[in-house]
């Protein structure tokens, strides 16, 4: 187990030494006599578990330390110690360095051994959360993926591609806790298993639905909310899931007071991407599939559609190997697909386009193909 460091941060070099005598036995710990040593040390020499700062020091005080802290490793716990123990800068350094206690000078061993111990609790407890959210949780959520593409290969493959854009979203904004919007891109089509190929297929090739058709294809992100509600910590991203279809200009101030804002924004997202792959995914190069959407008034959150620009839209082709029921609208033959019989089906480069998958699938059932398949995902 790496060990947890503590930070003390003091502009008197007796008071640090004093630290070092009385707590060098008991833990990690190490010393700066300035709140800029402080975050060298932090940079260099981090991660930290703990920073416990003086406040009046020359330069930069041990509110704004403790401020800069919060803001570059939040998972460090926070403690101020300081003969300046009037109301006001208590409540500065709660209000603004987010601290964890607040200690006054002279500390009795006693209590500050107590807090330190109290801070080392915290942030494990801190880590080890942030452990189960992006292993534990994210684990269980890929198996649900990877079972979703033994079901339905092209929705798996538009959820692969729909979580590369989200990441580069949601980098692109800044967004704090972006693993949410991740798992939500990645399990926002596990309710296709639910529909029948022809469907997805149809959306990817942009044929028109009938009626019953659209209707299922509504319903899905709802079948996929049924599924993952009942997945503890889940609850943000399933009514990311639930809401992506829903148009930008159908938030009504119900819904907005309802649903957290990351809730709103994560749908959103959701929306702009699932249905800007869709397009590209039907050939569409992304300068005019962004065009295309910003001419649907009022779908859209016109913000997203801006940082969808900023990005760069890079999908590697990729050669995979499937069976007959496994290929999809938009593929590209990477070699020649041929009948049991000899016959050539399907040339090498050939795209596959909705009547091209039609004849091979009854070819498929009539005569039989020559399996596995070699196809390329062609993204656009």
């Amino acid at each position: 187990m790496t060990e947890e460091k503590i930070l003390f941060v003091d502009d008197e070099p007796h008071v640090l030494q004093s630290m070092k005598r009385q707590f060098r036995k008991r833990f990690a710990l190490h010393t700066a006599g300035g709140g800029e040593e402080a975050l060298a040390l932090l940079k260099e020499n981090g991660p930290f578990a703990v920073v416990v700062s003086d406040m009046r020091m020359p330069g930069m005080n041990g509110v704004e330390l403790l401020s800069r802290v919060k803001d570059l490793y939040p998972d460090t716990v926070r403690i101020m110690l300081t003969g300046n123990a009037d109301q006001d800068t208590a409540i500065e350094a709660v209000n603004t360095g987010q601290i964890f206690r607040f200690l006054t000078k002279p500390c009795p061993t006693s209590l500050l051994v107590t807090s330190l111990a109290l801070a080392l609790h915290q942030y494990r407890l801190i880590t080890a959360e942030r452990e189960l959210l992006q292993k534990t949780l994210k684990g269980a959520v890929s198996v649900l993926a990877e079972l979703l593409s033994q079901a339905n290969p092209t929705a798996f493959s538009a959820s692969l591609r729909v979580k590369k854009i989200v990441v580069q979203l949601v980098d692109r904004l800044g967004i704090e806790e972006g693993w949410q919007f991740e798992l939500a891109a990645l399990v926002s089509q596990i309710g296709c298993v639910s529909l029948p190929s022809d469907i997805i297929n149809k959306v990817y090739v942009g044929l028109e639905l009938n009626d019953e058709e659209a209707a299922m294809w509504e319903e899905h992100p709802l079948v996929a909310a049924r599924m993952l509600e009942k997945i503890p910590r889940l609850e943000r991203p399933t009514r990311m899931v639930a809401l992506q279809q829903l148009a930008y200009d159908r938030y009504t101030p119900e819904i907005e007071d309802q649903e957290y804002e990351e809730v709103i924004l994560g749908a959103q997202m959701l929306k702009a991407v699932i249905d800007y792959d869709i397009l590209l995914n039907q050939g569409e190069a992304s300068r005019k599939a962004l065009e295309i959407m910003q001419r649907r008034n009022g779908r859209y959150n016109p913000a997203l559609l801006d940082a969808l620009q900023q990005i760069k839209i890079d999908y590697a082709d990729q050669v995979l190997v499937l069976r007959v029921r496994e290929v999809a609208v938009g593929m590209i033959a990477d070699e020649d697909v041929v009948a049991k019989n000899g016959a050539l089906i399907i040339p090498k480069g050939q795209k596959i386009t909705w009547p091209v998958l039609k004849g091979l699938s009854n070819f498929a059932r009539q005569v039989g193909i020559m399996e596995p398949l070699r196809m390329r995902q062609d993204q656009g």
